[in-house]
């Protein structure tokens, strides 16, 4: 809350807020280097975009196939405005709900084999209703220690005992369940900071022997891995419909917005009874989701979106392969180039940016204290000089102290 007063014709900004809870918290990011800005983009292309009047080759997008700026999906999204308009005007239950956005559900279901899927217009909005739906006050949840902020703050607004498993470690997710007994389980297809896969074949096992729901957050698998672009359940051999709930964004792989959760047809009527989240908001504008089949029946079909993908992640890495920095292990777009302090991830970004390449530095509280990194995403847009240009920037980086 800030009024403004004028004072002898001067302008003054002033706050009623405590200041421990505005410029204490504040100065402390400053000292910490972990203040987080924003960088306003004025225009974006393909792997380019510009900032400042300077264009940058951009290694920090999550559109993995390139798909959002393509004429396909330019031309798919205004064909929706044009019939649809720009919004939707309500939320779902009242006049919000179109054609456009049940044929995009109908689509996911078939995509994935599940019995019903219901739109939401972010996958933090998702995951909150997800979680908070389906645990009651008091209940129990046993979450992956690297979960997504969304699926650890809807655990503890659920008001359900959160207890948090090592990360990708079956062992540790049995221990959790023989101590507190069964509750749901959450963990990620593709975790977003590290680029590593949950051993989903393991955790289900557990779930059936525990008979415990699990909550799959799939936004990083889906659209790349598997058959289709079908996600990292389809990787690794598995039925989407063995999960309870599958959620999956849009504004990734697919290169527009919003997301689902999908499930039995009876989980999928509670959201649409209770999930406060879906109830209570306005609806993902139609055109949106017009756009967004028209991106997931595209990217469906071109296996060789994908392929493009693997080859600029396998060449990246080879490229890095006698790197004295340490890159972790991971076989999708998400790449991180560990840092360790906050300072020198600043640095590395900051060197980066000088060579014309935009790649941002992840710092705590988003990652634990001391793994600062650069989270480099390879995507299927950038071409083979692009990625010469990252690695030799990155050769350079590497000997900062």
């Amino acid at each position: 809350m800030r009024i403004r007063r004028s004072i002898r014709g001067a302008s003054v900004s002033m706050s009623r807020f405590d200041p421990r809870l505005i410029s204490e918290p504040l100065e402390q990011r400053r000292r910490e280097g972990t203040l987080r800005q924003r960088t306003i983009i004025s225009s974006r292309r393909g792997s380019r975009i510009t900032v400042d009047g300077r264009e940058y080759v951009n290694f920090s997008s999550n559109d993995y196939l390139g798909l959002a700026t393509s004429p396909i999906l330019m031309a798919a999204w205004r064909e929706g405005a044009e019939f649809w308009g720009a919004g939707s005007g309500a939320s779902p239950l009242v006049t919000g709900m179109t054609a456009a956005h049940e044929e995009l559900e109908q689509f996911i279901c078939g995509f994935l084999g599940m019995e019903a899927a219901l739109l939401f217009s972010s996958g933090f909005a998702a995951n909150q209703a997800a979680v908070k739906t389906f645990v009651p006050r008091g209940g129990v949840i046993h979450a992956d220690r690297l979960a997504h902020a969304s699926l650890a703050e809807a655990a503890m607004l659920s008001g359900a005992r959160l207890f948090r498993f090592r990360h990708n470690d079956p062992v540790s997710l049995r221990r959790s369940l023989e101590l507190h007994g069964p509750g749901l389980i959450i963990t990620e297809g593709v975790f977003s900071m590290d680029g590593d896969e949950s051993p989903l074949g393991a955790i289900l096992s557990l779930a059936d022997e525990f008979h415990a729901p699990v909550l799959l957050d799939d936004a990083h698998g889906f659209g790349v891995l598997g058959d289709g672009g079908r996600g990292s359940v389809s990787a690794q051999g598995l039925a989407h419909s063995s999960f309870d709930l599958v959620v999956g964004t849009f504004g990734k792989a697919f290169g527009t917005g919003g997301a689902f959760v999908a499930g039995e047809r009876a989980v999928i009527s509670c959201l649409v009874n209770f999930a406060r989240e879906y109830v209570y908001s306005t609806h993902m504008p139609p055109c949106c989701a017009h756009a967004t089949l028209a991106a997931m029946k595209y990217a469906s079909r071109n296996e060789s979106l994908r392929e493009r993908l693997r080859e600029n992640i396998a060449f990246f890495r080879e490229r890095m392969a006698g790197s004295p920095l340490e890159i972790l292990p991971s076989r999708v777009s998400i790449q991180p180039v560990m840092a360790g302090s906050s300072a020198r991830a600043l640095a590395m970004s900051s060197l980066l940016r000088e060579r014309g390449i935009l790649a941002g530095a992840i710092r705590p509280p988003t990652v634990p204290q001391g793994t600062a990194r650069i989270r480099l995403s390879v995507t299927a847009a950038h071409t083979r000089e692009d990625l010469e240009l990252l690695a030799s920037a990155l050769d350079e980086a590497g000997r900062l102290s």
